[in-house]
């Protein structure tokens, strides 16, 4: 046997490809993240919190224990590695993240219960946020289903209307002459700044929400529609017409199919886009959503609320982007391979 096939069969080199190929070991940066939680969890449970001058934080002790079963979970994934399935694909891509999360929520634990570094009211404790979802947990979703309605109204009625006159501006020169500028010089306008108007023109605060949502919106869809429909090569036009495809086939089966990958990144553009107009649109006029939750959390001093609030938020747009990119991924199938994201 050669010198480099000595190497190459060398018992560490054989273990390396044996953890490569999936083969049953256990999971380092789950043992990590295990302890982080066990720590948490016990930092939690036998730290008493500091005196406030009012009841202690509720829900503490189920939040300690909280942490000690997700501690017991990673605890098993890691040692089972690949034998644990399905929760080791899910979990092991999330290691790092989740020794990071077990550090994050020690230190926001000790800097508010444990402590008061961050005094309260201002500032309130992990195991706050159970107890709004168990006192308030009512008002809360509903606020939550609100803002979705609206979002929903207004995130399609934008994107609708931006899809066809970029695609209007892209394919007809006619539409490019009188669209164009007015896109240019009314798009950069942000649609938080049209709230008096929109509040004052609409007949009721929710169609004016619906619009700014909407015109948030609007504007990258329009802008990215367009460069798609305008960046198609010609000799895709060529090809379709030397087959005899009419002009509504080339626009319907030829630019927008073409064009697809810019739409969708326009379509991530105006979901982060309209989502802040919607709770700056809440605060202002509507009765209900997160916005108007925001707001009335801040005014009773409810901070816990306003944390919890603002929680389902994040979770609220990371989910929707999530979702939305599995609609891109459908819709582009036949172009795996071929588009980078």
């Amino acid at each position: 046997m050669s010198a480099v096939g000595h190497v190459f069969d060398s018992p560490r080199v054989r273990q390396r490809g044996a953890r490569a190929s999936g083969a049953p070991g256990t999971w380092p940066t789950g043992l990590v993240a295990a302890a982080g939680w066990l720590a948490l969890g016990l930092l939690t449970l036998l730290w008493p919190n500091k005196e406030i001058g009012f009841s202690d934080w509720a829900f503490t002790q189920e939040f300690g224990i909280a942490a000690l079963v997700v501690a017991a979970v990673l605890l098993v994934v890691a040692l089972l590695g690949s034998r644990a399935g399905k929760a080791t694909q899910v979990l092991r891509p999330a290691g790092q993240w989740l020794v990071a999360l077990a550090a994050l929520f020690a230190l926001w634990e000790i800097s508010t219960a444990k402590l008061g570094v961050l005094p309260s009211p201002f500032f309130a404790p992990p195991q706050s946020l159970i107890d709004v979802a168990y006192e308030d947990w009512q008002r809360l979703g509903l606020s939550t289903a609100y803002s979705l309605r609206l979002l929903a109204n207004g995130f399609a009625l934008g994107a609708l209307i931006g899809f066809i006159t970029g695609v209007s501006i892209g394919w007809s020169r006619i539409a490019g002459y009188w669209v164009h500028p007015l896109l240019r010089f009314l798009g950069p306008v942000p649609a938080s700044a049209l709230l008096p108007l929109a509040f004052f023109f609409a007949p009721s605060s929710y169609s004016a929400a619906v619009f700014l949502v909407g015109l948030a919106t609007f504007f990258p869809v329009a802008v990215l529609t367009w460069s798609g429909v305008a960046s198609v090569h010609k000799s895709y036009y060529d090809v379709a017409r030397t087959l005899g495809a009419s002009e509504r086939f080339l626009v319907l089966r030829v630019a927008i199919p073409a064009a697809l990958p810019q739409v969708f990144v326009g379509l991530f553009m105006g979901l982060g886009a309209s989502f802040s107009v919607l709770i700056t649109a809440e605060m202002m006029g509507v009765k209900a959503g997160l916005g108007w939750y925001l707001q009335w959390a801040q005014g009773w001093a409810a901070y816990a609320n306003m944390y919890a609030a603002l929680f389902v938020m994040a979770a609220l747009c990371s989910g929707l982007i999530t979702l939305l990119f599995k609609v891109r991924d459908r819709a582009l199938s036949w172009q795996r391979g071929t588009v980078k994201w």
